[in-house]
């Protein structure tokens, strides 16, 4: 049974933060992860995502998201981060993310979705191409903390 796709509400943050856990392990990044629920709950207005709940309530996947604007194309949503649990993944629950975040974006009036992916994570790159994304290898992050 294929999960339900939602967006997540402030009784979630727990499993969320979980779950991005999960997904910073799997970028080899765990030491990367500083957010807490409180401070989700303290930024709930700035955090968006879209969460996958199995029938028996539990999180298995999110989509995180916010607005963007950018000078060469206008309104945007950048997807932030898009991590399905390994039980679900290749079930189609990564779409259904990526769908929900696309059927937002349309509805809010958007010109695009943008993202990153790690270039090592091949997976991924077939699975959004396949969702019609093109793959730009050509710009390189930039992060700047402030604390």
């Amino acid at each position: 049974m294929k999960p339900l796709i939602r967006l997540a509400t402030e009784q979630d943050y727990t499993q969320v933060l979980r779950l991005i856990k999960e997904f910073a392990l799997f970028q080899g990044a765990p030491d990367k992860v500083t957010i807490t629920a409180e401070q989700m709950q303290q930024d709930k207005a700035l955090f968006r995502c879209f969460v996958a709940q199995t029938a028996e309530g539990e999180l298995v996947g999110f989509a995180s998201f916010f607005p963007a604007y950018y000078s060469w194309t206008g309104k945007a949503i950048y997807l932030d981060d898009l991590y399905v649990t390994d039980r679900y993944r290749k079930k189609g629950t990564g779409k259904l993310l990526l769908q929900a975040v696309i059927d937002l974006a349309r509805q809010e009036g958007c010109k695009k979705v943008r993202w990153q992916v790690s270039k090592w994570n091949h997976n991924a790159i077939e699975f959004y191409k396949s969702m019609g994304a093109s793959i730009d290898d050509v710009e390189i992050n930039c992060d700047l903390p402030l604390q």
